[in-house]
């Protein structure tokens, strides 16, 4: 099923007066202990907000819930493939506005670090890669390699001078005090061998020759050269010490949230006491930069997820949810977190911070003093029993998996187990998209529909011998690729003439495949986050005579994580085989002349809506494979969010006015276990822990 194609006759009329960048200081550095504005040590707290993922509508909102929320910077990724599609063709409009989302944090008065990789990983389709690169001759990617050097250096040059021309730099009076190139490679280096370090080398040096006025980093690269700041990933990064400890402040990039969705899996969430106890332990043992990833994750409009087989939801569990909404306690609870630590500052950066014994096992004192000032942080990190500690002679209860904050070194402001901001679940008023809706016959005439050919239907299908690639064959132009054969069974010997069913045997390289004998579904299969691959055995009768057998491939978003992840492939390569033939013999059918179609037919104008050939009937066809529908619906007034609940669809994507909101799959199930029923918050966290909505579609809005 392709597409519920909805649309909605609304026009709205905004009027936005002009951006005026804040003025911020000329000067950023750092030392051992902090960044330093203005020759100023800064205890900072950033949230990680992704333009494409939400609208420019929402910007506003959005950062000003960041910064109403406790959050001095505002931390995003720039996304390659998202800006240039096409080599050498920009695209900087709308979503993918760059500048205004820039200019909107300057607006708010909260600075910006500008993630610009260009590999950002971000669970976003080929790690933000353009899929031209691949096809670049002699190209390796994020290695030694000249060509890619040459297109990272150049797209890398095209944002700095964009961020320079408005003056966005902090050396320019801009917000953006940050830079980050590369990403996470400390991760995978030691599968590109010495050639890794030649690259990180390179990659810092083109960097810091851009002379930006900022400082940059490279995040999980402990090897990272003296020019750039190296930090940390990860749910916990009190116990990480930068290398050269003596001259880089310790920082993180990404405190993850929570964890990101796939179809096919529970709903991840993060408890706010973990993640709040996770704060405040970094900044007790030296930190002085800590960014949520992600403060507000949005959603993967279009098809720019990566994955595979990651959701259209990047909720993330993020103290905004992905409506742009208050997930409450989260959003309240580290509001406190931030404004006790904010308390701390003056006394965090004027010195080292020192231990002091407090007796007993799994607890920690951290005091924070020089002359007058004094801040102090008490941690109890067993993940079983509460403790009560003597510190300079008064006694304090200390939850267990707890940080109570000092910022006197004698009066508690907050523990991190103990929540003052109510619990408050956002939930949607259901309408149907067709006013007066009171039968399930009476749905259909709200709806047109479209049946997309079985097989090849295009001008531009071409024919080849053997199987191809998909990614290779397709460069990402669709999720879709049609592998159609014909077979005579006419007067065979090999083939079974009295109506019994051979067996369709068929290998892919993923994500999701459909088998059709003679244009009708004979069977599918589909892969899932942990293997893309599918497998199928589907039984089938072939007619006396011509038969034809169409295989439709899917991909569900491309790899965007690991070493070389970009020479992942897809589609289907084979073997295809025909089993249980006569004499128990097999017909090996991969090396046949196969006829290819890139897309489906619709794809080339339906999404617009405006074509003459949607067919409207009183009643609507359902369960049929390849269909396009679409209805009309009038906006709910108010600004309030609004979702499409895609319950009782297989699998697609939608169009709203033209525009792809994403794919939906809600008969993908996730697992019947693996979800508490009640959450543990004490104890390391793992993105396993804490799932939810098990046995449920993975994303139904």
């Amino acid at each position: 099923m392709k597409g519920s194609e909805l649309r909605i006759e609304v026009v709205v009329v905004l009027v936005l007066g002009v951006l005026a960048t804040a003025s911020y200081c000329a000067t950023v550095t750092y030392d051992h202990r902090a960044l330093v504005i203005d020759g100023k040590r800064r205890v900072l707290v950033s949230g990680s907000i992704h333009y494409p993922r939400s609208t420019p509508e929402m910007w506003p909102d959005l950062i000003q819930k960041s910064k109403d929320g406790g959050l001095d910077v505002i931390e995003t990724y720039v996304f390659w493939n998202f800006h240039e599609p096409v080599r050498g063709q920009y695209d900087f409009s709308g979503r993918k506005d760059l500048v205004k989302f820039v200019k909107i944090v300057a607006q708010a008065g909260l600075y910006v670090h500008l993630r610009i990789g260009p590999y950002v990983c971000a669970e976003w389709n080929y790690g933000g890669f353009p899929l031209w690169l691949h096809f670049i001759p002699g190209i390796q990617l994020r290695t030694d390699n000249e060509p890619f050097k040459a297109e990272m250096q150049r797209f890398t040059a095209k944002i700095v001078d964009m961020m320079k021309k408005e003056k966005l730099y902090a050396s320019q009076g801009g917000p953006i005090i940050l830079s980050q190139i590369e990403n996470e490679y400390g991760n995978i280096d030691k599968a590109y061998g010495p050639a890794a370090q030649k690259y990180i080398n390179w990659a810092a040096s083109m960097a810091v020759a851009l002379d930006t006025g900022v400082p940059w980093v490279m995040c999980q690269q402990d090897d990272a050269p003296a020019s750039v700041i190296s930090t940390c990933n990860g749910f916990y990064c009190d116990q990480w010490t930068p290398k050269l400890p003596d001259k880089r402040p310790k920082m993180w990039t990404e405190n993850w949230s929570g964890w990101f969705l796939s179809f096919g899996g529970a709903v991840p969430q993060r408890p706010v006491e973990d993640l709040a106890f996770a704060v405040a332990r970094f900044f007790q043992r030296g930190g002085t930069f800590q960014n949520y990833y992600m403060y507000h994750g949005g959603t993967n409009f279009g098809r720019s997820t990566g994955g595979p087989f990651i959701a259209t939801s990047y909720d993330y569990d993020a103290p905004i949810d992905e409506y742009g909404l208050l997930r409450q306690p989260k959003w309240g609870h580290l509001k406190d977190v931030h404004k006790a630590i904010k308390l701390c500052e003056e006394a965090i950066v004027a010195t080292d911070p020192k231990n002091v014994s407090v007796g007993g096992p799994n607890l920690e004192a951290t005091v924070y003093k020089t002359g007058s000032v004094c801040a102090a942080f008490l941690a109890n990190y067993d993940t079983k029993s509460d403790a009560t500690v003597t510190f300079n002679g008064n006694s304090y209860h200390l939850p267990a998996w707890s940080v109570s904050i000092l910022p006197d070194c004698k009066n508690v402001v907050l523990n991190t187990a103990k929540i003052n901001s109510a619990a408050m679940i956002p939930s949607f008023m259901h309408h149907s998209l067709i006013d007066d809706v009171d039968s399930s016959e009476a749905l259909g005439s709200g709806w047109s529909w479209i049946n997309e050919p079985v097989g090849i239907s295009k001008d531009d299908a071409f024919t080849r011998v053997g199987l191809l690639e998909q990614i290779n064959t397709t460069a990402d132009k669709s999720d879709y690729l049609w592998y159609s054969l014909s077979i005579d069974v006419t007067n065979s010997e090999t083939f079974l003439q009295d109506g019994s069913q051979t067996v369709l045997h068929v290998e892919s390289l993923g994500h999701a495949l459909h088998a059709f004998i003679n244009g009708k579904l004979a069977g599918s299969g589909i892969g899932n986050g942990n293997n893309a691959k599918v497998s199928v055995e589907i039984p089938v009768t072939f007619a006396s005579g011509k038969n034809t057998i169409d295989l439709l491939s899917l991909t569900v978003g491309l790899q965007n994580y690991g070493a070389f992840f970009d020479k992942t492939g897809a589609g289907i390569t084979g073997p295809i085989q025909l089993k249980g033939l006569k004499n128990g013999t097999t017909i090996d059918l991969s090396s046949q002349q196969w006829t290819y179609q890139i897309g489906l037919k619709g794809e080339d104008s339906l999404p617009s809506g405006s074509s003459s050939q949607w067919v409207s009937q009183p009643t609507l066809p359902k369960k049929q494979p390849l269909t396009w529908y679409k209805a009309k619906f009038n906006a709910p007034d108010g600004s309030n969010p609004v979702a499409i609940d895609f319950t009782g669809l297989g699998k697609g994507e939608a169009w709203v006015n033209g525009q792809s909101i994403g794919r939906y799959w809600p008969t993908n199930i996730s697992p019947t276990s693996g979800c508490p029923d009640s959450c543990n918050y004490r104890g390391p966290y793992d993105s396993n822990k804490c799932r939810k909505n098990c046995g449920k579609p993975s994303q139904e809005l």
